[in-house]
């Protein structure tokens, strides 16, 4: 069964056909009940959505006319209620005991007002009541009437109240009242009109009038439409009393204060018409019968509705649909299933042979066997043919692994041996490029060592005659020199900085001199003292410092290395700038991993910043990109902080400045 109807592409469908004689059979067999089977399912359709939809539109119509008939009923009940009221002892008593006076009598009636808090009853004089009203009061019942909420104040003011309905979605209330009105004569014994009976039955927010004409219309008889039913009285296009329920999870709140759909408006409101057809009725489909309302001058003023949800009717629609489609396929299966029995011992050793070859061809070891045919039968013939055949077939393919087995370990051990070969290459690639970056560094630096050992010593020669010459000045001016003392001074602390720099020099060429001092030493001091001596150099350039010194961490260093390094980049920054700029200079503890390690000084320009590709060549000795500069003032620093295990690190982009950040430990690490 499952090779007779698992069968999808039609392709392989048609194939299949016009080469099996099996599957041509079943073709010719099932034809007929398929074209039968189909054309019953296109006339269930066909009979399902016209005439089902036709009665339900028919069932609606029924039901809107019933509703019709209701309200029309309560028009009449309104109307006898009048009347009898007119015309009973209580009321013609009390109207020659009042003199007709209309405070009294409104306060009577009131009083005696029935339960339904939706109907006023008032007395009305004759020259009170609008020659209008007169004209309507000559027994033609009740009527529709729209009152404006002035109007529904004047007449009743209890009912006022209670018409405002909120107009959902929209910021504002609709403040008019739907009313259904009759106004009665009343005359004396002499046929004298003393005066009306006005009658309001207030139809805003008025449940019970749909709640009653619903249990009518659908009484819950089991049907799955009484759940949906609903009836809805309309001001022009606003829903005003409704059990069309807000949403579905709240059956309780109503859809009062929502409007009617523009089609079912076009139809009903501006041309008078009545509407009977599917409508969307606030969040769902519905069958849908609308009329229009009318007032006493055939004016349409709202619109009664009687509907109910178009799912029960798809639900049953599919359903339906899905039971004829279970009987079409049980048909289909058992007519299948009987040509396929039938034909079963026919077709048995052909099956059997195509199985066989299937199996083999995904890799399976099958043979056809008995077929439990006569040993002369031409089938019995092949299958032994085609089992010798595959005998031949697999010792091949087992001499045919062997090799391949073979000649796969050997590619495997080949492989294996070379991967290794290409990771021992790649590791000795590797240590020859760091030892050659090493021995490029070493040579630099070496070079750099014997050329700062000779610049140091020249410059100690002319620095001492410039310092004996400053102190000679000094001496000859004598009490004169009070004028040039701060120039003086000057020249004296650049000069022993400049000896300063000399001995770093000889100590960069060499190891750690024994004499240099290193100690604890607080970077903010000595970051303020390193701008003290740039300013001084830097007075005719308009370059600014701004400082935010954080650090409270003590570091280990040399401070004439330290300010010496601090001054070579703030110099750096300032020449960067040009002219102009800013130089932002801050300190902060270095803590990781809540361990204080020591201090952190950055300095920041905004120059031009460096290239990408230059960053790693800005540390090395002579590389510079300026041309009055010699490339070793970063090479020093950084020698100089390498030998008490401090860090320098920069950070820039192209076009916006550069950042130079030092990382000094609270305890040195010298090498």
């Amino acid at each position: 069964m499952e090779n007779l109807f698992g069968l999808v592409s039609p392709r392989n469908l048609a194939y299949k056909i016009k080469t099996k004689v099996r599957y041509r059979l079943l073709f010719l067999t099932s034809m007929p009940i398929f074209i039968t089977m189909f054309a019953l399912v296109m006339i269930t359709i066909y009979w399902a959505t016209h005439y089902t939809w036709q009665n339900a539109l028919d069932d609606v119509s029924e039901r809107l006319k019933t509703a019709e008939i209701y309200v029309s009923h309560l028009h009449e009940s309104q109307n006898i209620e009048v009347t009898t009221f007119e015309a009973s002892y209580s009321f013609r008593q009390k109207l020659r005991a009042s003199l007709y006076d209309v405070d009294e009598l409104n306060s009577w009636l009131k009083s005696r007002s029935t339960n339904d808090s939706n109907v006023c009853l008032r007395w009305r004089n004759p020259k009170s009541v609008s020659s209008g009203l007169s004209d309507i009061s000559s027994g033609k019942g009740a009527f529709y009437q729209v009152l404006s909420k002035d109007e529904l104040q004047a007449e009743c003011p209890e009912l006022a109240k209670k018409a405002s309905v909120a107009v959902f979605n929209e910021q504002r209330e609709e403040e008019r009242a739907l009313v259904s009105r009759i106004i009665y004569p009343v005359y004396d014994e002499n046929r004298e009109l003393r005066g009306y009976l006005d009658s309001i039955h207030l139809i805003n927010n008025n449940q019970k009038i749909v709640d009653d004409i619903k249990e009518l219309v659908y009484p819950d008889i089991g049907l799955k439409t009484a759940n949906t039913g609903a009836v809805t009285i309309f001001l022009e296009d606003l829903r005003i009393s409704t059990n069309v329920p807000l949403n579905e999870g709240e059956p309780a709140r109503k859809a009062v204060g929502t409007r009617v759909s523009q089609r079912v408006k076009h139809t009903v409101l501006e041309r008078g018409e009545s509407y009977l057809d599917r409508a969307y009725v606030h969040n769902a489909w519905y069958v849908s019968a609308y009329i229009p309302l009318r007032d006493i001058n055939s004016n349409i003023v709202g619109m009664l509705y009687v509907g109910h949800q178009i799912w029960p009717l798809i639900e049953a629609y599919i359903i339906n649909l899905g039971e004829i489609a279970l009987m079409v396929f049980l048909v289909l299966l058992i007519s299948g299933y009987i040509v396929h029995f039938g034909t079963r011992d026919l077709f048995h050793p052909i099956e059997k042979i195509s199985s066989v070859v299937k199996g083999v061809q995904n890799g399976k070891v099958k043979r056809i066997g008995n077929l439990q045919l006569s040993d002369k039968h031409e089938l019995a013939e092949l299958a032994r043919q085609f089992d010798q055949m595959l005998d031949q077939l697999d010792f091949r393919n087992q001499q045919i692994k062997q090799a391949a087995a073979q000649l796969e370990t050997k590619v495997a051990e080949r492989t294996a041996s070379l991967h290794e070969k290409t990771e021992q290459l790649e590791h000795h690639i590797t240590l020859l490029n760091q030892t050659r970056d090493k021995l490029i560094v070493s040579e630099k630096l070496a070079a750099l060592g014997q050329l700062t050992a000779g610049i140091a010593h020249e410059i100690n020669n002319p620095v001492a005659v410039i310092l004996g010459n400053a102190e000679l000045i000094q001496m000859e001016l004598g009490e004169d020199a009070t004028d040039v003392n701060e120039e003086l001074t000057v020249i004296f602390e650049q000069v022993r900085r400049i000896r300063n720099i000399t001995q770093s020099l000889l100590q960069y060429s060499r190891n750690r001199g024994k004499d240099e001092v290193y100690s604890l030493q607080d970077i903010n001091s000595i970051v303020a003292e390193s701008i003290t001596l740039v300013k001084t150099g830097s007075k005719k350039k308009n370059v600014s410092f701004i400082t935010n010194y954080s650090a409270t961490a003590l570091v280990e260093c040399s401070r004439n290395q330290l300010l010496q390094v601090l001054i070579n980049l703030q110099v750096n920054a300032v020449q960067a700038m040009g002219s102009k700029g800013t130089i932002y200079i801050s300190t902060e503890n270095w803590v990781e991993e809540s361990v204080q390690k020591g201090g952190i000084i950055h300095i920041e320009d905004e120059g031009n910043g460096i290239r990408k590709e230059d960053i790693p060549k800005v540390f090395d000795p002579f590389y510079t990109t300026k041309t009055e500069g010699t490339g070793l003032g970063l090479s020093v620093s950084q020698g100089l902080l390498h030998r008490i295990g401090a860090e320098i690190h920069v950070e820039s982009e192209h076009g916006k400045g550069a950042r130079f950040s030092l990382y000094l430990r609270r305890e040195a690490i010298f090498s």
